[in-house]
């Protein structure tokens, strides 16, 4: 027979045990958690956690608002997070800041995680990873609430010559660049994020292996951008998979200072393509991006109508080439945008009444890469889209609107894998 004494004291010296050992967790838990409430002098506060912190301790940024007036600077730590409680509680606002390019810098990074707080009103871009691996921004906002204005920062969240980066569950507004800019890096996923309001939505730029996908792009001046630019260290990005995203009325005025290159990207673009290869276009929804749906171009009609543009690096390729544009579903309005730069005006001007084919192809190459089935472009599957080749090099003088030479196969692309901290 069960003595019931004996078995009621076992299960007290359980409990108190397992009180015990959570107890110990929890203090270690604590110690490894730097919490930061909002102060008179947040400044100072911040930017000595950011200092301190030892590898694998965590900074915890408390509900309210967090105000600064200079760059909040981080350097060479591992396994490393900065966290805010909710990207509507914790709110880092730089709205006064007057020293520092930017409101928060991380270079020589090794596991970095950012999540968890809004970054407000940055004079410059709102938070820039350099030179790191394993880059992780996660239910993080960047916004400027002012509506297509020149003085806004130029990127929200800006990973560049990184390696293994993950944007994931993100919202970026008003950046008079890009919301989402990952430059010269390598091995990249951005998905399920929402950028709204910026003259770029979400901008890949000379960046390989990358997958960019279950994003909302709306009312930017352009939704999705891959770009390759010259005279960058890192050549000729490329193995980039846009799928799965929902790009609509990206029809918001260009709000970028004067010589950027982006202010080049005309009014109702969803997805461009620039000097971009081995790039897989797929499942995406495009609506109402009324000058084009999806463009092709080359660099070379940057570099023609803005000398400041050209460009002498023997090792960049200006054409677009090797695309697979696939099972796409367009739709849009015969309403051109009211007003555009020279680009957008050119374009605008072909098709006085309004119907402008949803995908948009300039035309201009290297020799016939059509003939070679390792470069040619391929649409297929994409309902009703119109397509037009506009024969740009030559002023439009034979635009052909004939989908039978891009009736082809390419090779899916491969999914990306990321090794970068996981959202929380």
């Amino acid at each position: 027979m069960i003595n019931k004494k004996l078995l009621s004291l076992a299960f007290l010296l359980l409990a108190i045990t397992a009180t015990v050992f959570n107890g110990c967790d929890k203090d270690k838990d604590d110690e490894n958690v730097i919490k930061i409430s909002p102060s008179a002098d947040d400044q100072s506060a911040v930017q000595a956690a950011l200092i301190n912190v030892t590898d694998g301790q965590i900074i915890e940024l408390q509900a309210g608002t967090f105000n600064f007036i200079s760059t909040l600077s981080v350097d060479a730590k591992t396994n490393f997070t900065l966290r805010g409680v909710g990207q509507d509680q914790t709110i880092l606002n730089f709205g006064n800041q007057t020293a520092g390019a930017e409101g928060i810098i991380a270079t020589n990074m090794n596991n970095v995680l950012f999540s968890d707080f809004t970054i407000k009103e940055t004079p410059g871009d709102a938070i820039k990873v350099k030179d790191s691996h394993g880059v992780t921004f996660c239910d993080m906002a960047t916004i400027w609430e002012s509506v297509a204005d020149s003085t806004n920062g130029a990127y929200g969240l800006y990973p560049v010559t990184s390696t293994s980066v993950l944007i994931d569950g993100c919202y970026v507004k008003g950046a008079s660049d890009a919301g989402v800019y990952v430059g010269q890096s390598d091995t990249v996923i951005v998905r399920n994020s929402e950028a709204e309001g910026n003259v770029a939505g979400i901008e890949i730029e000379n960046t390989s292996n990358a997958d960019v996908y279950g994003n909302y792009a709306h009312d930017n001046t352009g939704g999705l951008l891959v770009f390759d630019l010259p005279n960058l260290p890192k050549k000729n990005g490329g193995v980039v998979r846009v799928f799965d995203n929902n790009v609509v009325s990206n029809d918001g005025a260009n709000f970028a200072p004067p010589g950027n290159m982006v202010a080049n990207v005309p009014v109702g673009t969803g997805i461009m393509l620039m000097s971009a290869d081995n790039v897989e276009i797929y499942n995406n929804t495009i609506t109402n991006n009324n000058l084009g749906g999806v463009m092709l171009v080359s660099y070379e009609v940057f570099a023609y109508l803005n000398p400041a543009f050209a460009y002498n690096d023997p090792l960049y390729s200006p054409f677009t080439w090797a695309v697979n544009l696939h099972d796409n579903t367009f739709s849009r309005t015969n309403q051109l945008p009211a007003t555009n730069n020279a680009i957008g005006t050119l374009v605008a001007l072909q098709f006085q009444n309004g119907d402008v084919p949803d995908i948009l192809y300039d035309g201009i190459t290297n020799g016939d890469y059509q003939a070679d089935a390792t470069k040619r472009i391929c649409i297929t599957n994409n309902g009703a889209a119109k397509f037009c080749n506009l024969d740009a090099e030559n002023l439009f003088a034979n635009k052909l609107y004939d989908l039978a030479p891009y009736n082809c196969q390419r090779t899916a692309l491969t999914p990306i894998t990321v090794k970068a901290p996981e959202c929380n």
